[in-house]
């Protein structure tokens, strides 16, 4: 009794580790964001003489359009990808494990779609947990038994629970902020800036545009980076959040195997909503880049390894 007891505070141990690094690691990738925001308006305040008021309406801006994304974006992305809502009679089983699950959560019922589609596959999506939803496709009722459905079902309400909508919004309007400040550095330093009168520039102007040229060509691509990087670091977290609901992390494990193992093209996917996926559902992409910085998920493998150690641990 008192070894089953140890094994259980062992697993439970590992699995809040690596749920607590997971959101370290977010926290240090959204402090990187700030930083390359506060240079590149440092940059563009010298340049100019316009200050932070520039960074201000541009601020302003992504912030109006990432609330607007954030309040009907759930709609849009399900509008495109054909889902349709079900009610329980229509899938018991379906509606008994996210139950099942929101009871152990404390969650409230998601809204369920189904997508009609033969390749397994699954994502979450909606503002908060009182307004989300859960889709999947109708391959991945067909091709996973029940511990395998309620571990994939467990990691996409693990993303509702943890708020995973809200953060990459705030990481949106990030990006936003930082693709408009280089994209007005551009326009700065071609129409010349506050000195464009002048007929000559000092040598601490020459070194500002030199830098400012450098940080308006590679800002946006490291701002690209960054977020992948950070829906790289919430897949790992909803991995690890799942088994605090399930405590069985064989079941999702052997999910990801099959689901990335299936040949089967999601055809409603795009490059625009393939972040959202449980699996990246552009198999020939995630073949390629799956080990790359500009890949939206980590390595399959990788997230099976982590699964597994928590398996073992019991």
């Amino acid at each position: 009794m008192f070894f089953a007891q140890s094994l259980n505070y062992l697993i439970t141990f590992f699995m809040y580790e690596q749920i607590a690094q997971n959101k370290r690691n977010s926290i240090f990738l959204v402090a990187a964001f700030v930083c390359l925001i506060l240079i590149l308006a440092e940059i563009v305040g010298i340049y100019t003489g316009m200050g932070y008021s520039f960074l201000f309406f541009a601020g302003i801006f992504c912030i109006l359009m990432a609330l607007f994304g954030y309040f009907t974006g759930d709609k849009i992305i399900l509008g495109i990808s054909k889902a349709r809502q079900i009610e329980k009679r229509d899938s018991p089983q379906l509606y008994n494990v996210v139950e099942e699950l929101c009871v152990a959560g404390g969650l409230p019922l998601p809204k369920v779609y189904i997508i009609d589609d033969t390749a397994p596959n699954a994502f979450a999506t909606g503002r908060n947990p009182k307004n989300a939803s859960v889709a999947i496709t109708t391959g991945l009722l067909q091709k996973l038994n029940r511990d395998q459905l309620q571990g994939v079902m467990a990691h996409e309400l693990s993303h509702i629970k943890n708020y995973d909508i809200l953060f990459c919004t705030l990481i949106t309007v990030l990006v936003g902020i930082v693709a408009l400040l280089s994209d007005f550095m551009f326009r700065s330093f071609r129409f010349g800036g506050r000195s464009r009168d002048n007929r000559g520039r000092g040598q601490g102007e020459v070194v500002i545009l030199v830098v400012g040229i450098f940080f308006a060509l590679l800002a946006p691509i490291f701002a690209q980076i960054l977020k992948f990087a950070v829906s790289r670091q919430r897949e790992y977290l909803a991995d690890a959040s799942s088994v605090e609901l399930t405590r069985y992390p064989e079941g999702l494990a052997q999910a990801l195997e099959k689901i990335s193992n299936d040949k089967e093209v999601l055809e409603v996917a795009s490059r625009a909503t393939q972040h959202l996926y449980i699996v990246n559902p552009i198999k020939p992409f995630e073949s390629r880049a799956q080990n790359n910085i500009f890949s939206t998920h980590p390595p399959i493998e990788e997230r099976i390894r982590r699964l597994r150690n928590m398996s073992s641990a019991r």
